[in-house]
């Protein structure tokens, strides 16, 4: 066959499949070649820029920063969602609507799902999430101590009753403060036998949600008694901090800033949120640029859902170093 016989006959198989939508099976048969054939044709055609495949993304769907994310950053999947405006509560209505769709499509049976106290991201989530009848999830493990405020510790319950309810799951909480009075206190708290039924639960969990936080924390984790102060937040940033999950704090470069603080801190670790199977972040605004960068950086998480805006400022400037 003659390099012109060949081409016409890609252009007929090409033709026939993309513009007449006619199955290979059918091709092969009309055309009489083998299904084969037909498959190495459309690859060939492809191959030869005889077909061109073009994807045009709806208003509102923003692919080429989700694939920017994926590439720089090296994480699995990102989702990014169309947020009105910059303001935090249009932000977090955007990207807990995201995040509750990515959820209902993804929850597998006998998840056990690890989930953060005290996140609004988190909390707007599992508020837009529907009963997924689907699915029997395991347990859903509180993995960022849950008691604090009394006018505030409803929050923290809710999330994780909540998703266990949607996923057919059971609740596992974690009866202690996110912050000891010191590190003594925090070792007895943490010899408390429900403590340490939801600790050896860290290490089964199989999906794990997380929000992100910057160096000032949301009204919600102030409001909750379970913030460092100001001057201890300085302190941690002096030593390089920029963000943490579940008060556990790292560097723009995703490296663990270990103080004396963090021996009051009663969370899943952070090379144990590492270690996860599936890590899961909902997380946007600017002041969290920083954090969420160094969080991918990390190696901490593997999914991403952020708004438009906070995307874009994550992609701006040099291409990051990963530790």
């Amino acid at each position: 066959m003659s390099r012109a016989d060949e081409l016409r006959l890609i252009t007929r198989v090409a033709q026939m499949y993309y513009l007449d939508a006619i199955k290979q099976s059918d091709i092969s048969e009309r055309l009489h070649i083998p299904q084969a054939r037909v498959s190495r044709l459309l690859k060939k055609a492809l191959d030869e820029n005889i077909v061109r495949i073009s994807i045009t993304p709806p208003p509102g769907v923003f692919a080429e920063l989700e694939a920017g994310l994926r590439e720089r950053f090296g994480i699995e999947e990102a989702i990014v969602a169309e947020a009105l405006s910059e303001r935090d509560e249009t932000v977090l209505a955007a990207i807990g609507d995201a995040a509750a769709h990515f959820l209902e499509s993804t929850i597998a049976d006998d998840e056990v799902i690890g989930v953060s106290s005290w996140s609004l991201s988190l909390m707007r989530t599992v508020d837009a999430i529907t009963p997924i009848k689907r699915v029997q999830a395991q347990k859903v493990v509180q993995i960022f101590g849950g008691m604090g405020n009394p006018t505030m510790q409803s929050h923290a319950q809710h999330i994780v009753t909540r998703l266990a309810q949607l996923t057919n799951a059971k609740p596992q909480f974690l009866p202690a403060p996110g912050v000891a009075g010191s590190p003594e206190s925090r070792n007895v708290l943490m010899a408390d036998p429900f403590v340490e039924e939801t600790v050896r639960c860290f290490r089964e969990i199989t999906l794990m949600l997380v929000g992100i936080g910057s160096m000032t924390p949301s009204y919600m984790l102030v409001n909750s008694g379970n913030a460092f102060t100001r001057e201890e937040l300085d302190e941690l940033a002096a030593h390089g901090a920029v963000g943490d999950m579940g008060l556990r704090f790292f560097d723009a470069e995703g490296r663990p800033v270990i103080t004396p603080l963090n021996d009051r801190v009663i969370s899943i670790p952070l090379e144990e949120i590492k270690a996860a199977k599936r890590v899961v972040a909902v997380a946007g605004g600017s002041r969290k640029v920083p954090a969420i960068r160094a969080a991918m950086l990390g190696g901490y998480i593997d999914v991403l859902i952020t708004d438009h805006f906070t995307a874009e400022q994550l992609l701006s400037g040099d291409p990051p170093r990963k530790t």
